[in-house]
């Protein structure tokens, strides 16, 4: 089974996606219909859904999608975690089936100790209660507190999103990967592999990419690599149909069973997905 672990569709009139601006190529309505094209040509059977605004209706706009369409599998809803009653909140959310983690927008906080602030620490221990996941929508100055974070609470299973969003445009590459290495060495944090084009300078090519992909291989092994595709912020750099191959080019030498696992079994395996009700790709 063919898993895209990270997904976003997003409605401008809802107004709430204040990352987005006018005139952007991404500013515009992306839904369902928008996906259907790219996921049927590249085989998804299941995809997973991640929230692109910081509210409380996003998730619901994003469950709502989830109870009208067998493909989504699994929701990445967002969470106030500072909030008095963000645990009776996550307990209403969670309720439905396919709410499957959460993710603050940790990227768009100018404090970086935010994630630490005592207030939070029932939010997390609901989210390890309900047995749903955390998706750290990380950059490389985020890193050394998500270390912190881990060790307050390690029972809280932890996917890095966009392998923690390394500079590759700029050459990057040394300070990230040494920054990566001590959270790759926890067993139970996981990275997606996905993000990455987004992070490289417009005209990007495979050769570009592979340092990366192969460092987060190195670090995390087969078992704990998640495939996302990033749609539809991936168009910025390139269409689903190049980063689908360009994904099972870099990922070819690890072999057909860690293909299998990266494309579909870790995202089922760590979100806890029902592959049973996924739409068969036609």
């Amino acid at each position: 089974m063919n898993i895209d672990a990270h997904v976003h569709y997003w409605q401008l009139a809802r107004g709430d996606y204040d990352w987005l601006t006018p005139g952007s190529p991404l500013y515009r309505d992306f839904g369902p219909t928008d996906a259907a094209p790219c996921l049927d040509a590249a085989g998804i059977d299941g995809v997973v859904l991640v929230q692109a605004a910081a509210t409380h209706a996003e998730t619901e706009f994003l469950l709502a999608h989830a109870d009208a369409d067998p493909r989504i599998l699994g929701v990445v809803g967002w969470l106030d975690m500072m909030a008095d009653d963000a645990p009776a909140r996550l307990a209403t959310l969670a309720g439905h089936r396919k709410l499957r983690a959460i993710r603050p927008m940790w990227q768009d906080i100018a404090d970086d100790d935010w994630l630490l602030h005592p207030k939070q620490t029932r939010a997390y221990e609901a989210i390890i209660d309900h047995s749903l996941a955390f998706d750290a929508l990380a950059r490389l100055r985020h890193l050394p507190n998500l270390l912190r974070l881990i060790d307050r609470h390690p029972a809280l299973p932890i996917v890095i999103d966009h392998a923690a969003k390394p500079d590759i445009a700029g050459g990057g590459l040394a300070s990230w990967r040494d920054l990566l290495r001590p959270l790759a060495a926890i067993p139970h944090v996981h990275c997606k592999l996905s993000g990455l084009l987004t992070e490289a300078a417009p005209g990007a090519t495979l050769e570009t990419i592979l340092p990366y992909a192969e460092t987060v291989f190195d670090l995390f092994g087969p078992d704990r690599l998640i495939f996302g595709s990033d749609w539809p912020v991936l168009t910025l750099r390139r269409d689903y149909a190049t980063w689908w191959r360009w994904a099972h080019d870099l990922t070819r030498p690890l072999g057909p069973a860690a293909q299998s696992a990266i494309f579909g079994a870790n995202a089922a395996r760590f979100y806890h997905l029902d592959p049973l009700h996924a739409q068969s790709a036609s």
